[in-house]
């Protein structure tokens, strides 16, 4: 059982652009079965949590029904948010307070750490992240949200390349 920040950046290190746009992402080419595809990944997952920020671009850009079968947490301040009585739980804290609850919803699968950085550097900060996957585009931003806004240390264990991007997994050093 792992905890691992999943995502993808451009070159340049942004997960989404000044506008909080992912356009430059969506239309570039991946296989879906290709190395690091995201069927095989969220098979391994048990529980999911995420910023505010990335749990408002998915209800404002992916409409409908909610598209994580796992139990999840949002990380915010503001409890309204997030509709009542779903499958989304919202916590206000320190994320090492949250740690063991996510653990414990995995149910011996993995935790994935998803979208924006801000939530990830606090997972890293308490040094609570195991894995970093990262799938790169072929692009630059020029400004954004980062992929990571704090210093840290990892280790190469794998890359590979999926049509546009080349994949990489990093183990906290």
């Amino acid at each position: 059982m792992a905890t691992v920040y999943y995502t993808a950046s451009s070159l340049d290190g942004y997960i989404v652009d000044e506008h909080d746009c992912l356009d430059w992402l969506t239309f570039r080419d991946i296989d879906g079965d290709g190395p690091f595809n995201y069927d095989e990944f969220i098979a391994t997952i048990g529980a999911v949590v995420m910023g505010s920020a990335t749990y408002e671009w998915i209800v404002r850009n992916q409409p409908g029904d909610w598209r994580y079968e796992q139990p999840c947490w949002v990380l915010t301040r503001r409890p309204h948010i997030v509709e009542q009585g779903g499958r989304v739980q919202t916590f206000a804290g320190d994320v090492a307070d949250l740690h063991p609850t996510l653990l414990s919803a995995a149910a011996g699968q993995d935790v994935w750490v998803v979208g924006g950085g801000n939530a990830a550097g606090q997972f890293v900060s308490a040094g609570l992240i195991d894995e970093m996957i990262v799938s790169y585009a072929p692009c630059s931003l020029g400004a954004g949200s980062p992929v990571l806004p704090i210093r840290s240390e990892w280790s190469l264990v794998e890359a590979a390349v999926n049509r546009d991007f080349v994949c990489v997994r990093w183990r906290s050093a």
